[in-house]
């Protein structure tokens, strides 16, 4: 065991953590009573279920597609997640159907894949560029750890076992195999996942081999168009870089820029963290830590979201973060949390946890409604009024990822080593730990992120020594911290965004943490053109943003005054009750233009009291305008 192998962190299962928060437990029941039901019902309409019957032959309508085996797995997965925490006799026989009929499509050899059986037959792993097979067996195989992981039940756990020795018989360097590797990357980090719980070294062995085939020549997606076409021909063509769209021009550890599609790339990332913390790869670390620093400090939008165009649905080029027509997919946000997350168990530091955080609260939830029943695809910056969820899409990635994330929640909270109990995220509730033989629990009381005060309770049967660190976000420039009530000095025990706190624990020991949490003008690097003399309002963790239906209709006539003064108010009527942000600001005039598309004079202004939301929230109301960036300048 190395020295990256050694100081590997453990994130506490989410089985052994209980929110019960006043921001997030509205939104998990809301998912686990409204969103996961309303997902079965869209699977079940669309035909997503009834195609595991593999019942439709060719010139039926409804022609089952490419996507649907890995939609209805991130369902069962969501669904597992939720029973684990909150049993359900009824949605639990709901998943035991549909686990059911998956494994009545699995053929004698293990495989499944409703398209590559009932409309393809006969063409198995020869469109890996395109047809996402290897995606969709990586989703089916995540559904199957986490249904046994939450219910202790093997049924979808030994079919998905099945076909990860099906899939390890096929690819490989060995002779007779493929040397292929998927086009949309996450059977990777699924097959770790099955190792982990299964203790089976071959999946992790296999995982390896696709990271590592990756990109190298001679090129595997090259070779397998020189006969045949994809799926996605046209798409593909029009693509400026083929091998950059799915992160396969160059092998994966010599690549030090984000490039091509956002999700795969997130993906790919979070495999490659997995694989560099169970086999000990620093290789794989830096080149982790690499793609890191390019895409966080260069092409990350401030909502956490990831994307620039949805031309590739990825990314462009450093410092090109449109607003009106960013693309920030939510499965690219939820993605960007599966890799922070990772990242944080292999070094503890906060920059990870604030990407992570980041991205919850601002553009990862903003991709579905309040009533759960509505969800954002793409997540723009600036809207004109002409942007809404949908109940559903044709490609329904985003919908049941977003649902599977709620679920779990409670397995992004904790970490603990040997010796230590980390705390990332602040979310009130209950951890169980077990460390030095007996069980800890550490309850956590908070109303962030709408207030900064956390106070933690540790309960122990025995006093014992062990180390108790907490986060220290970057937002925050002021914090105080006090054990039992004695304030403790954070300078000499701050490294890498956390305070350690270490000495002998006893039951009934309390920790106060305190954020100062005031509302903070951001702006851009100036390299970002789109929003150059623009700020964006942040308060805590949270990133607001303006509407119409709060200020004016037209919101690009707002200006907010360089020594405008912006206070919060918590309103318990709006938008479920959320901290608002009121502030001085102009507004431009009615001058009469009459006709005038020009004019040698300057519009008049008048002063103007904003109100922003948290960007969370947006399009939950009446429909209109919504902007982040807001001009910002001195009085006219």
């Amino acid at each position: 065991m190395n020295v990256l192998q050694q100081k590997k962190l453990k994130p506490l299962s989410f089985t052994n953590v209980v929110i019960d928060d006043a921001f997030w437990s509205p939104r998990i029941q809301v998912n686990r009573e409204q969103t996961i039901p309303h997902q079965y019902v869209q699977c079940k309409e669309t035909g997503r279920m009834d195609a595991f019957n593999l019942a439709w032959n060719h010139g039926m309508d409804n022609e089952p597609h490419i996507f649907w085996d890995s939609d209805v797995a991130k369902w069962i997965e969501a669904a597992s997640y939720s029973l684990a925490t909150h049993p359900d006799p009824e949605l639990e026989k709901l998943v035991d159907d549909v686990i059911s009929l998956i494994a009545s499509a699995q053929q004698p050899d293990g495989y499944i894949n409703i398209y590559f059986t009932v409309v393809k037959p006969g063409e198995r792993w020869t469109d890996l560029r395109d047809a996402h097979e290897l995606y969709c067996a990586g989703h089916l195989i995540e559904a199957g750890v986490a249904h046994f992981e939450a219910t202790k039940k093997r049924t979808l756990l030994d079919v998905v076992r099945r076909y990860a020795d099906h899939i390890d018989s096929v690819f490989g360097i060995e002779e007779g195999k493929k040397r292929g590797y998927c086009g949309h990357q996450e059977i990777e980090l699924a097959l770790v996942k099955l190792y982990r719980v299964t203790g089976e070294k071959r999946y992790l062995e296999l995982s390896q081999y696709f990271i590592d085939e990756r990109g190298r020549e001679p090129h595997y997606f090259i070779l397998e168009k020189e006969d045949k076409t994809g799926f996605f021909h046209d798409f593909m063509n029009h693509l400026d870089n083929i091998k950059e769209y799915n992160q396969s021009h160059k092998p994966v550890r010599e690549q030090s820029k984000v490039v091509g599609h956002s999700v795969r790339a997130m993906y790919m990332y979070s495999a490659m963290a997995d694989l560099a913390g169970e086999i000990g790869d620093e290789s794989l670390l830096k080149a982790c830590e690499r793609l890191w620093g390019h895409l966080h400090t260069k092409n990350m939008f401030i909502t956490g979201g990831i994307g620039s165009t949805g031309k590739n649905e990825g990314f462009t080029y450093d410092y090109d973060l449109p607003n009106e027509t960013s693309y920030a997919e939510t499965c690219a946000a939820i993605g960007l949390v599966f890799w922070n997350q990772r990242m944080l168990q292999l070094e503890c530091d906060g920059k990870y946890a604030d990407a992570m955080e980041r991205a919850l609260y601002n553009g990862v939830i903003s991709g579905v409604s309040l009533d759960g029943k509505k969800f954002f695809y793409a997540n723009p910056l600036a809207s004109l009024g002409d942007r809404h969820r949908n109940e559903w899409f044709g490609c329904a990635c985003c919908p049941p990822n977003i649902a599977r994330l709620l679920a779990s929640l409670g397995g992004y909270i904790y970490s603990q080593s040997m010796d230590e109990l980390i705390v990332h995220l602040y979310i009130q509730g209950e951890a169980k730990f077990d460390l030095h033989g007996q069980q800890i629990k550490l309850k956590q009381k908070t109303e962030y992120p709408w207030n900064g005060k956390v106070t933690i309770h540790i309960e122990l049967e025995q006093p014992d020594v062990f180390g108790v660190k907490l986060r220290i976000p970057k937002w925050c420039k002021e914090a105080q911290l006090k054990v039992n009530n004695q304030e403790i000095e954070m300078t000499g025990i701050l490294e890498k965004g956390y305070v350690r706190m270490e000495r002998e624990w006893k039951n009934g020991d309390t920790v106060e943490l305190d954020l100062v949490m005031p509302v903070e003008r951001v702006y851009s690097h100036p390299n970002v053109r789109q929003n150059v003399n623009d700020a964006a309002l942040q308060r805590g963790p949270l990133i607001y943003c303006l509407e119409s239906v709060d200020n004016v209709e037209s919101l690009h006539k707002i200006k907010l005054l360089n020594e405008g003064e912006l206070t919060t108010i918590y309103d318990q009527t709006l938008l479920g009750g959320v901290m608002k942000i009121t502030g001085d600001a102009e507004v431009v005039g009615h001058t009469d233009w009459g006709d005038k598309l020009y004019w040698t004079e300057k519009g008049n202004s008048e002063p103007f009291q904003i109100t922003a939301i948290p960007y969370y929230a947006w399009d939950n109301r009446e429909p209109g305008q919504m902007r982040v960036w807001i001009p910002e300048g001195n009085k006219y």
